[in-house]
């Protein structure tokens, strides 16, 4: 299978990578970046691209699977409008020409949550998203919706006490569907789901990410 990738500098993005590489039923991965990986692999081929410019890049989207990590947060993006550019435009474009290209299956990754109607902006965000895709009618589409997610180098604070808290709850039998999922748990969900056959819808939901 070829495998296509964008959002591989990502916290999940990079342990999808580094999974899709190591599975011999993926025999080539190819990513789509705006800066350069730090990842070798004769199965690799990757692209630094600017996805404002889709005429440089479109004729290169061809596979079997697209795979999407891409995100940004509020702080990174520096404003919701930016975010909404990054989360939503770049990754709606990207899947719109491997759907003309003729890629049968996307598998994305959204949130626990995500809703187009929620009144909190990210969750918002992502529900938007999850409509837009499912518009594109990809043959497949498989939608992860993971609870919080278990970064190996977290640098934000109040990420790891979220994180730190959610798993005291579960501890004692509380939240449990919200109990964090750690990224490679995520990459491997992702990487089994894209080598399978499938037609239709699918949305996993909390735990069910959990790979």
């Amino acid at each position: 299978m070829k495998a296509i990738v964008i959002g591989a500098t990502g916290a999940v993005g990079k342990e999808l990578v580094k999974v899709l590489l190591s599975r011999p039923d993926y025999e080539t991965v190819i990513t789509f970046t705006r800066r350069p990986l730090d990842i070798d692999s004769p199965k690799l081929e990757s692209h630094v691209i600017d996805f404002d410019r889709p005429d440089t890049w479109e004729g290169l989207v061809k596979g079997d699977v697209l795979f999407s990590a891409l995100g940004t947060s509020l702080k990174q993006a520096g404003s919701k409008e930016a975010q909404y550019k990054i989360d939503h435009d770049y990754q709606l474009s990207f899947a719109r020409a491997a759907r003309a290209k003729g890629v049968p299956h996307f598998v994305i990754v959204s949130s626990v949550g995500a809703d187009p109607a929620s009144r909190f902006f990210y969750l918002k965000l992502k529900g938007i998203i999850e409509k837009d895709a499912e518009a594109l009618a990809f043959p497949g589409l498989s939608i992860l919706r993971p609870p919080s997610l278990i970064r190996p180098h977290a640098k934000r604070p109040t990420e790891t006490i979220s994180v730190k808290l959610l798993e005291a709850l579960n501890i004692f039998g509380l939240f449990r569907s919200m109990a964090p999922v750690p990224v490679l748990s995520v990459a491997r969900k992702m990487a089994d789901l894209g080598s399978r056959p499938f037609a239709g819808e699918e949305i996993l939901n909390g735990q069910d990410v959990r790979g």
